[in-house]
């Protein structure tokens, strides 16, 4: 327990000192983020026998979101993006060398590494630079985190204390009800008092964005515990001591980030 409090302590200040310093440290720490957990994801993958071609996946996911991050730095053409194409599609081409009774699930988990991780990220890196295209705020960036802790931290106190009715037993035994709804409140209270120092958005546009990160970040977690069972792995990696790997502790932002992402950008636009 020592030992997880004090990883998630530094952890959280590392995290946060990315988003103040600026948004060449917010960008470049994301990346590096990116890459680790895209990095983790392959390694579990790999546990299962299933063979992705994690070289060329890396290098699609470093030049995705390098193009994406870019677009908010320098004056180029999205035509650029179609350079991921040939790198993508060389995959196939080397599956036809590979002597394997299961080419198409090694091609299917290289693809779905960068869509499933990287992609995300470039979303919620976004979300910097969604109040002005080239210039970085991070209200959003923050406020999308201090939502999902609180929505963990609210569903893990209340599904302790109240916990009856599973959620969804057969991917996550422990998680309750009681604790999804516990964890939207506690999310939409913290989306309130920011509402009071934030104002690019009204009350009840961060209360939504509140709702939206609880909802979807709940389906992540699960989606993630369904990957794990799938390859019969207890934690995603062991680079945070007591707290598993970086897709135990991203699960919830991969996807709720996009959707998030539309929603302010609906809003906005």
């Amino acid at each position: 327990m020592k030992t997880r409090a004090v990883t998630a302590f530094f952890f959280t200040l590392v995290m946060l000192a990315s988003i103040f310093s600026g948004g060449y440290a917010f960008s470049a720490f994301y990346l590096v983020l990116s890459i680790l957990t895209l990095f983790e994801f392959y390694k579990l993958v790999k546990t299962s026998g299933i063979r992705p071609h994690r070289n060329i996946g890396l290098m699609a996911g470093v030049l995705i979101f390098l193009m994406a991050a870019g677009l908010h730095y320098l004056e180029y053409d999205t035509k650029y993006l179609f350079l991921c194409i040939p790198l993508v599609f060389s995959v196939f081409i080397l599956e036809l060398y590979k002597k394997n009774k299961i080419p198409f699930a090694n091609i299917s988990y290289t693809f779905v590494g960068f869509i499933y991780v990287t992609v995300p990220f470039c979303f919620f890196h976004a979300l910097g630079f969604l109040e002005d295209w080239q210039t970085y705020n991070f209200h959003l960036p923050l406020a999308f985190l201090l939502m999902l802790w609180g929505n963990d931290t609210g569903a893990y106190l209340f599904g302790v204390k109240y916990g009856k009715r599973k959620l969804f037993e057969r991917h996550s035994p422990k998680k309750s009800w009681e604790g999804f709804f516990g964890g939207l409140f506690t999310s939409a209270l913290v989306a309130f008092i920011l509402s009071r120092f934030f104002p690019e958005h009204g009350t009840a546009v961060w209360i939504g964005m509140a709702v939206l990160i609880g909802c979807f970040g709940t389906i992540g977690d699960l989606v993630e515990s369904m990957l794990k069972r799938s390859l019969d792995a207890k934690d995603s990696g062991g680079l945070l001591p007591g707290h598993g790997g970086l897709l135990d502790r991203f699960d919830g932002l991969l996807l709720a980030a996009p959707v998030v992402y539309a929603y302010l950008y609906l809003i906005k636009y």
